[in-house]
């Protein structure tokens, strides 16, 4: 047996002896993993089996009884940290107030009563100098401090909570223009119906929206203006034919009325033009004064090189 096979002998015999040790050995396998499932920690519903919960495709997360699982969550209680956003939630909750408020109130509903005093008499100054909130004096006291007094949402439209202050407020605007009802619901939130009471009885034009009908605007009407209009008379009407907006205007003409349409530089198109003559210019002759110097004056342009 040469060199060669020696290797090739031992090296089979070597093979052999790690495949018995492989086979005659078993492996350890490794723990399971300490922390719990999800199954482990869903609970069993009552009169169900236990499983761990599923969403559907198509609809909110169920467990394996089919119960829908609720997640809840905590409801939006506070008023935020920054001045404007505190300033904002007071001018709210005084717009929900009928009567005026103290200040402690309102720095209770904001919960910044518990802060320094000077945090709150800065406040409570950016309160008074706000354009949505008033600030009414305490009568008893001869001088004001940043404790007195009592505080009242200030709207847009002040004074006007009902149909009669509404029409009173209307008769005396001097512009007869209309009025925003974004600006009437600031201080009369519930307007809409006294609104639309005052148009059926002609008190009041209203313009509304087209997509959900909602008021817009407001105007004063004069309800003695208002004629019902007879329903035959109506129908009449809405039977006349128009005619179309190209032959409107050769109809009015040939009715011999001047239609509004009319383009005047048409007219001024089809007009002959009248040639205008030149109007020749007159040479206006005047006295020399300088003929001392007209032997300088004279012209000697045409003698240039």
């Amino acid at each position: 047996m040469n060199s060669f096979e020696r290797s090739q002998s031992a090296f089979a015999s070597s093979m052999a002896a790690a495949a018995k040790l492989a086979g005659g050995t078993k492996r350890a396998l490794a723990p399971p993993s300490p922390s719990p499932s999800v199954g482990s920690t869903t609970s069993t519903p009552a009169g169900g089996n236990g499983g761990t919960p599923r969403k559907d495709r198509d609809g909110p997360p169920v467990n394996a009884a089919g119960h829908t699982i609720v997640y809840s969550q905590p409801a939006l209680t506070g008023t935020g940290e920054s001045a404007l956003a505190q300033m904002a939630f007071a001018v709210e909750w005084l717009r929900n107030k009928t009567e005026p408020r103290p200040y402690h109130e309102i720095l209770g509903y904001l919960s910044i009563i518990n802060r320094s005093e000077a945090e709150q008499e800065a406040f409570v100054d950016k309160m008074r100098a706000h354009h949505q909130i008033q600030w009414i004096p305490d009568p008893n006291l001869t001088e004001q401090t940043w404790r007195s007094g009592t505080y009242i949402h200030r709207p847009t439209i002040p004074n006007v909570r009902n149909k009669t202050q509404l029409l009173a407020y209307l008769q005396k605007r001097t512009d007869f223009s209309g009025v925003s009802v974004k600006d009437l619901k600031d201080g009369w939130p519930d307007c809409e119906k006294a609104i639309t009471e005052l148009e059926q009885e002609h008190k009041l034009l209203v313009v509304r929206a087209k997509k959900d009908g909602v008021a817009r605007f407001v105007w004063l009407d004069d309800s003695s203006m208002f004629h019902e209009v007879d329903p035959e008379l109506k129908v009449v009407f809405s039977k006349a034919e128009v005619p179309s907006v190209d032959n409107i205007v050769q109809k009015l003409l040939a009715a011999g009325l001047k239609p509004t349409s009319e383009d005047p530089r048409i007219k001024m198109m089809q007009a002959p033009k009248q040639d205008k003559k030149k109007k020749r210019a007159h040479k206006t002759t005047t006295k020399s004064t300088n003929s001392h110097m007209a032997h300088l004056l004279k012209d000697y342009s045409h003698m240039k090189r």
